[in-house]
């Protein structure tokens, strides 16, 4: 006897399930809740993942037995190459079998651009591909594949669909290497009767994804929309069940693409690929610091060159700042790549230990390239170019400054100073102002084409400037 859905209200900002409905859900949203069916879980648990060893007499029926952590193989082996270095660089070395990448990003920034280079670069070495649309035609697929692709594989199959267990069956039928959902948002189970996009849909059709993918080692590229505000549309759950999640970055009127990973089991997560949106597809960047620092003026006044260490890689930045008297009201203070916080951290500190007198100024500080790093080895850097653009002071292009800053005004050390001065030594800069405990450890190595100048105090740093 089948069994009957039961009802739920789902909160769309979280995913919280309630019984009843009520006005604030428990994550402080107000009239978000969404009444939902949701099916109970079926007598046969034939949706639980694949076990090592098969059952022993006498031992419930499907039942898995443990396995030693010493005996299992690794899973580096079964890695396969996208043909994208800087996606590859981004999955940790390239995907992994059996496992579930969801992609987001804005309309228009190059999502399924480069799943469809992937996936003809996969069909062309692995073997069957399975491109599965909700949105597009094929023929609108095919436009974009002549497009982008150098040339199409036979491996390469296209498939116009929103019903989940249609997908299931054919891809349980046609065994691809690789499989493309695009998007989760469209795909609909006939077991629910909410609409496509609902979170019981969603999550549904995930859990389905991942019953595929698992069984049959298959690993499956999912392509999510977002909210306004940027964040992946659905419920959070999503993002707990795959096992990467991935997001593009930049401005639709700049060239300039950023894929990072938010999530990622089998690789780090603080890798970013960078690609170039051009009229043939998204080209990889190799130079990514030359490309951030090309229209870096020689001596213009709130001007630094900042530096991080993404991934397994270090970057070259430039930091700019502006000082602007403040007209009406309260002075106004506005960063784009720099959190607001961490920048009026940075200003308080420079009223108390350097002098600047800055109540009465509007102050604008622009990570150029649309890059947001993380951490805080920008610090420095920031702080330099606000106190150009107040005294009126320029700097040369070819100095550098790393460090992170402290209330008290000190310079702590930050992690990989040692390969950050290297890159900039190749990229053609003369000096490097840093904290001392970082430059006394970089002086033994004795890296040749370089000045190193360690400061203890932001003071320091500020007459070395």
């Amino acid at each position: 006897m089948a069994k009957k859905a039961k009802t739920v209200f789902v909160c769309q900002e979280c995913g919280y399930e309630s019984p009843k409905w009520q006005g604030q859900c428990v994550c402080g949203a107000w009239n978000s809740m969404v009444e939902e069916k949701v099916l109970p879980a079926p007598g046969s648990d034939d949706k639980r993942r694949r076990g090592g060893f098969a059952s022993a007499p006498g031992e419930g029926k499907g039942r898995n037995r443990p396995s030693k952590l010493t005996e299992v193989k690794s899973g580096n082996y079964t890695r396969m190459d996208t043909g994208i270095g800087e996606l590859n660089r981004v999955l940790g070395g390239g995907m992994v079998k059996g496992s579930l990448t969801l992609i987001s990003g804005e309309p228009g920034i190059g999502k399924s651009t480069i799943i469809i280079q992937a996936a003809s670069n996969i069909a062309g070495q692995y073997g069957k591909v399975l491109y599965v649309s909700g949105e597009e035609s094929e023929d609108q697929i095919k436009m974009r594949a002549d497009r982008v692709c150098k040339s199409l594989p036979d491996n390469l199959f296209i498939l116009s669909e929103t019903c989940m267990e249609n997908v299931s069956a054919i891809a349980e039928e046609l065994k691809p290497e690789f499989v493309i959902i695009d998007s989760i948002q469209t795909m609909y189970t006939e077991d629910l009767d909410s609409a496509p996009g609902s979170v019981s849909q969603v999550r549904a059709c995930g859990n389905e994804l991942m019953r595929v993918g698992k069984t049959f080692n298959i690993p499956i590229f999912i392509v999510a929309h977002v909210t306004k505000s940027g964040e992946l549309a659905g419920p959070k759950i999503v993002e707990h069940l795959v096992d990467c999640v991935l997001h593009f970055t930049g401005e639709r009127n700049q060239e300039l693409r950023i894929l990072r990973a938010f999530k990622n089991r089998f690789g780090t997560t603080s890798e970013i690929g960078a690609f170039e949106m051009a009229e043939s597809g998204l080209l990889e960047i190799e130079n990514l610091s030359k490309s951030f620092l090309e229209g870096m003026e020689e001596g213009a006044e709130g001007s630094m060159a900042a530096a991080v260490y993404e991934g397994t890689r270090p970057l070259l930045l430039e930091v700019q700042a502006l000082a602007a008297p403040t007209n009406v009201g309260f002075a106004r203070r506005s960063s784009i790549g720099v959190e607001l916080s961490r920048l009026n951290m940075i200003l308080a500190v420079l009223e108390r230990k350097a002098g600047l007198n800055l109540i009465n100024q509007d102050i604008y500080v622009n990570i150029v390239g649309g890059l947001r790093p993380e951490g805080t080895s920008t610090d420095l850097a920031v702080a330099l170019a606000i106190y150009s653009t107040c005294r009126g002071k320029t700097c040369s292009g070819r100095t550098l400054a790393l460090g992170e800053i402290g209330l008290t005004g000190d310079l702590r050390s930050v992690q990989n100073s040692e390969k950050i001065v290297r890159e900039a030594a190749r990229m053609g800069f003369e000096r490097v102002i840093l904290p001392k405990k970082n430059a006394d450890k970089l002086k033994e190595l004795d890296i040749k084409g370089i000045r190193l100048i360690g400061a203890k105090h932001i003071s320091d740093a500020i007459q070395a400037f």
